[in-house]
């Protein structure tokens, strides 16, 4: 049995966009843990994890190398502003609930951002076209294999049909922003569908034995003369 290699990363970062410093801890691309600037603190990304395991490093270590990172960033950019372009990218969007569709029912839709570079992206929910606020959250970016970062935001609401829920990402720096756009539809019972379904079938199939046994019967019939 082959085992996935899964891969742990501590992430870093300062630029000059907002978020202006970050720090995050991943397990592949799930989040696990981030660091409040604020606080001075660890905070977990879901309730279930231990509040503060002994591998992540304490405060006073993050803080100095968060004003490394700073002091860094200011002496690289003022020697390479005119000598080198910075890198972008164009973020991906897409929409998808976290739970099965039951419309006029309360659910979550997701909205994961990915191809984000540099990791300075503002992510804004519509629904029918009209800016919506409450309910939404968003994590922070979370980075990939491929140098580059992902971010989740999420939307709750109350599902209706033909309603149109879009995901807006803008980059900060860039003309145009990236659109993800989904329409919550009446699935019907799948249940029901399933069983209809599968009753069908198996009424052809016996409507097909039938047939099969009255050929058989018709033929042996002719063989023998009677």
């Amino acid at each position: 049995m082959v085992r996935e290699t899964q891969v742990l990363n501590e992430v870093l970062f300062c630029q000059p966009d907002e978020p202006l410093l970050e720090l995050t801890v991943s397990l592949d691309t799930d989040q696990l843990f981030w660091f409040n600037f604020s606080s001075s603190s660890w905070i977990r990304r879901v309730s279930k994890l231990p509040p503060g395991p002994p591998e992540l490093e304490p405060p006073e270590l993050v803080l100095k190398d968060a004003a490394f990172c700073q002091r860094l960033l200011f002496l690289l950019t003022n020697f390479t502003s005119e000598l080198l372009a910075q890198a972008k990218a164009i973020p991906v969007a897409k929409i998808f609930p976290s739970q099965p569709v039951a419309l006029d029912k309360p659910n979550t839709l997701v909205c994961l951002v990915e191809n984000i570079f540099p990791p300075a992206v503002d992510i804004a929910w519509r629904v029918d076209n009209v800016p919506v606020t409450h309910g939404v959250t968003h994590t922070h970016y979370t980075p990939t294999g491929d140098v580059a970062f992902s971010r989740f935001s999420y939307l709750r609401v109350t599902l209706s049909a033909g309603t149109t829920y879009s995901c807006v990402a803008t980059s900060y720096g860039f003309n145009s922003s990236t659109v993800a756009y989904w329409v919550a539809q009446e699935t019907g019972d799948t249940e029901t569908l399933w069983t209809a379904l599968c009753g069908a079938a198996m009424a052809l199939g016996i409507v097909l034995a039938l047939m099969g046994i009255t050929m058989m019967v018709l033929a042996w019939r002719s063989r023998t003369g009677g």
